[in-house]
């Protein structure tokens, strides 16, 4: 027993290999023996204790033997796909399954929480994140997802309507009851028409045709042949249903108020975007859209008359281009006074009347031309309704611009609604309103941007033209003895052309008339019957400055009660969707306005009340203008309240779907928050276009009279006040275009510091600087573009790319330097035979010389830059 060491058992032997392998074969066997004869619980057990004194390596060799024995029916594909490929699978699932993958195991939520799975479901509802996440960050659009959504607001359609209100207003009983009729009749007469064909139908329809007519998936090479009747019968039955679904329709009853009357609306090709006009007008009004050139008036009255098919409308209304004074009806032929009376005019106009009922039936004309804001324009209006013995109707906006013009008061109106409420869908024309202003402020942008491009322009095809003259009547001898002839003759042309461009941007104003005016006599006959009239006009313009001035108001009201309103209400109700601090950062200042200017209303309303020849208005505008402090405060944060709407739209989803529900609806005019606080800034050129009215119809000798003159110039200097911090505003943007397009460009934006000028150069190297300046030799090394700001001078490398199949071309600025006005100095090169248009620039470490192009160029550029260098220094 010496020679045996035992472990773990008394019994077992240790050191003899064969014999302790002998008695471990017994004691397996033993234990299979027992094995066999056990339970199923027991062997259970049995194996939960041995499995659990396994090690791991023991557990392994377990787990290959089960994979090599038994067949694996399922397996999990994350883990032997490509991740690529299992991550295309997982973007099929929507967010909700999503969720629920990540709970079966950990490689499913590794990857069920990958960016590149929530980014384009968080985008495509506009939920943008914040920030950019970190590299070690995870799951960061997953978490931001769910922010959002527990965010919503979720209610019912039921309650919603009862929290939010509904777009679509309650119609009166009246209205309800007669579209019930008129939908019970059409579904009444369908059904006995089709009825009725049916009857026939079935007569001589044979037992092996199913239905009304044959499917060609039934048809058989063994069926018999139709009769021709019943073919035709069975081939005509679908054009003959649907005859008889338009004609009901042609039976209902229409929108008319005497027999076969119908209304209709005719506009111009030549309206700002005239698809959007043609789908605003309503169902029951026909549209005619004509081309503005091309076409004339009798083509135009065979349009209309096609159009009527016979009947009479009940009134006509007429979208043109025009003014105060004529129509623009078509291209070559504006309807004034002054040939109202010729024979193809006036046939035209009379025959137009003929297709409308007469007045006293309540028919009429609408004209959406601003004629009635001038006598001129009124004496036109009398005088048609003369000649047509029909009533012509026309607004009489004078401070709206673009075609806003059309909701204001109208001349002549006798029915209760408007005439754009007549003829075309409310939301819709307040949509294509807005569009028209927003074209016409880009409008107005792009002919300040083009007008210097349009006068180089301008004056290339001058001299080409001296050129072409000079050489096709001289010889080059007599041409380069007569330079001085040649350059006086340019000099007078290029004078003639801005005096004539002067000349077409002169207002129509009584300072503005000339003798040699081919329509001198003609306006001072306006202005004297002006003067006598001035009494009504007068009080005409008075009351469209209430009109517009309760407008105004509106407009500010619908912000309060639109926005801030509910903003408020959720704040004190825990559920609030901006922070107290937002709310008064951006509705405070138009609050305050709003309260301002409903306090001017009343003493407009007031005033008006009591309104007579000796009353004055120049005082309560004057008061009025003495409490501007008000809207200093607004647009000096309205940039402010800008950043703070966006910022806030992005960060908060809760307030983003607030503005999705009540932006651009109905409501708002169609029209967005950024939008509505736009109309202070536009107000007061109103203000100054009806002071400017009330003044010409104001006497000389009136009391009025000075209190306007001061109002008018409080306003006017109000309103270069707002120009000036658009140009600040206009001034900061183009500093952040430019510090984005120049790339590695240095913080740009300081205090007091705008650009001035913009020069393309030449970057120019001299291979030898020891000789003269009229014997070096230059090369042509860069592009450069030069910044010249009211402090510092910016130079930049300019390089031009050309994308392929498109004729613009991309140009980038690589930054060089930047030097300080009063550090700078300027040398001019004179020019020889090697170079032109030549100069320096210096800086206590650098140099750089620079070409222009052309010799004027170089000279505004030297002006300019020598004066900025003199205000530097002043500094």
């Amino acid at each position: 027993m010496d020679g045996f060491h035992t472990r773990f058992s008394a019994w077992t032997p240790f050191s003899n290999k064969p014999l302790n392998r002998e008695l471990f074969q017994e004691r397996v066997a033993l234990v299979s023996h027992w094995f066999d004869l056990w339970t199923n619980k027991q062997r259970q057990e049995f194996l939960f204790r041995i499995l659990l004194q396994c090690t791991k390596s023991q557990l392994r060799f377990i787990q290959d033997l089960f994979s090599q024995r038994i067949t694996i029916a399922t397996v999990d594909f994350s883990t032997v796909l490509p991740r690529f490929i299992s991550l295309y699978i997982f973007s099929f699932l929507n967010p909700k399954d999503l969720c629920a993958a990540a709970q079966v195991s950990w490689p499913w939520k590794f990857l069920t929480e990958q960016d590149c799975l929530w980014r384009p479901k968080c985008i495509k509802l506009g939920w943008f994140l914040p920030y950019t996440p970190t590299g070690n960050e995870y799951g960061a659009w997953k978490h931001h997802y769910i922010a959002c959504v527990a965010s919503l607001d979720w209610l019912t359609p039921r309650e919603a309507a009862a929290v939010y209100g509904t777009l679509n207003e309650p119609k009166r009983g009246e209205e309800e009851l007669q579209e019930r009729e008129r939908e019970k009749c059409l579904r009444k007469m369908l059904w006995e028409k089709i009825v009725l064909h049916k009857k026939e139908l079935f007569k001589a329809r044979p037992p092996w045709v199913s239905g009304t007519c044959c499917s060609r998936f039934l048809r058989s090479k063994c069926q018999p042949r139709l009769s021709q009747t019943v073919r035709d019968r069975v081939r005509l039955h679908g054009a003959l249903e649907e005859q008889l679904v338009l004609a009901s329709l042609d039976s209902l009853p229409k929108r008319v108020i005497g027999s076969n009357w119908t209304t209709m609306s005719n506009s111009s090709s030549s309206i700002v975007i005239e698809n959007m006009v043609v789908n605003s007008v309503k169902v029951d009004v026909i549209s005619v859209v004509y081309e503005h050139c091309g076409i004339t008036l009798e083509s135009l009255l065979a349009l209309v008359a096609n159009a009527l098919d016979g009947q009479k409308a009940q009134s006509i209304g007429i979208l043109s281009d025009g003014d105060n004074r004529q129509i623009n009806l078509l291209q070559g032929s504006k309807i004034g006074i002054e040939n109202l009376l010729q024979p193809e005019v006036r046939d035209f106009w009379e025959k137009l009347g003929s297709y409308v009922a007469t007045e006293d039936e309540g028919g009429h004309v609408d004209l959406f031309v601003p004629l009635a804001a001038s006598e001129e324009g009124i004496d036109v209006l009398s005088q048609m309704s003369q000649l047509t013995g029909t009533l012509f109707t026309a607004p009489s906006g004078i401070a709206t611009g673009s075609y806003q013009h059309i909701l204001s008061d109208w001349l002549g109106q006798q029915e209760e609604k408007a005439p754009p409420s007549i003829y075309f869908i409310e939301s819709k024309l307040q949509t294509w309103l807005s569009f028209t202003d927003f074209l016409e402020d880009t409008l107005k942008s792009v002919r300040r941007q083009l007008r210097p491009l349009f006068k180089e322009l301008q004056k290339n095809i001058s001299g080409r033209m001296i050129g072409e003259f000079m050489f096709d009547t001289m010889s080059m001898v007599n041409i380069l003895n007569h330079q001085e002839i040649v350059q006086a003759l340019v000099d007078g042309l290029m004078e003639l052309s801005e005096e004539n461009s002067e000349r077409n941007n002169l207002q129509d104003t009584k300072s503005s008339l000339r003798k040699d005016d081919l329509h001198f006599e003609l306006l001072v006959k306006l202005e004297r019957k002006l003067q006598m009239d001035s009494a009504d006009t007068r009080t005409r313009v008075a009351r469209e400055l209430l009109q517009s001035e309760r407008k105004y108001v509106q407009m500010l009201e619908i912000v309060r009660d639109v926005y801030v309103t509910p903003l408020k209400a959720a704040l004190s109700s825990n559920r609030a969707i901006l922070s107290a601090a937002n709310i008064q950062i951006i509705f405070s200042d138009i609050l305050q306005i709003l309260d301002l200017n409903r306090q001017f209303l009343d003493n407009l309303r007031e005033r008006l009340q009591q309104w007579g020849p000796a009353q004055c208005l120049g005082e309560i505008f004057t008061k009025f203008g003495s409490q501007l402090n008000t809207y200093t405060n607004f647009f000096n944060n309205y940039s402010v309240v800008l950043k703070t709407i966006q910022k806030c739209r992005e960060m908060t989803p809760a307030f983003r779907a607030f503005l999705k529900r009540h932006d651009k609806t109905v409501i708002t005019k169609m029209l967005s928050l950024q939008e509505l606080l736009l109309y202070p800034s536009q107000r007061f050129e109103e203000y100054i276009n009806l002071l400017y009215a009330l003044r010409l119809h104001t006497p000389a000798e009136h009391v009025d009279r000075g209190d306007l003159t001061i109002a008018i110039n409080r306003m006017k200097q109000y309103k270069g006040y707002i120009d000036q911090v658009k140009q600040n505003i206009s001034g900061k943007d183009q500093m952040s275009d430019l510090q984005r397009i120049i790339k590695g460009c240095p913080i740009l934006s300081e205090v007091n510091r705008y650009l001035i000028r913009v020069q393309d150069v030449a970057q120019l190297h001299c291979s030898d600087e020891e000789i003269i300046f009229s014997l070096r030799l230059y090369e042509h090394v860069h592009d450069l573009s030069l910044f010249l700001f009211s402090d510092v001078l910016l130079l930049s490398r300019r390089s031009i790319s050309y994308i392929p199949f498109e004729r613009t071309a991309k140009t980038t600025h690589q930054f060089i330097a930047s030097v300080a006005l009063h550090r700078l100095l300027v040398e001019d090169i004179p020019d020889s035979k090697y170079i032109k248009n030549a100069f320096i620039l210096q800086d206590p470490k650098h140099e750089w010389t620079c070409a222009t192009e052309t010799e004027e160029e170089k000279f505004l550029w030297l002006s300019t830059l020598q004066n900025a260098i003199k205000s530097s220094l002043k500094k």
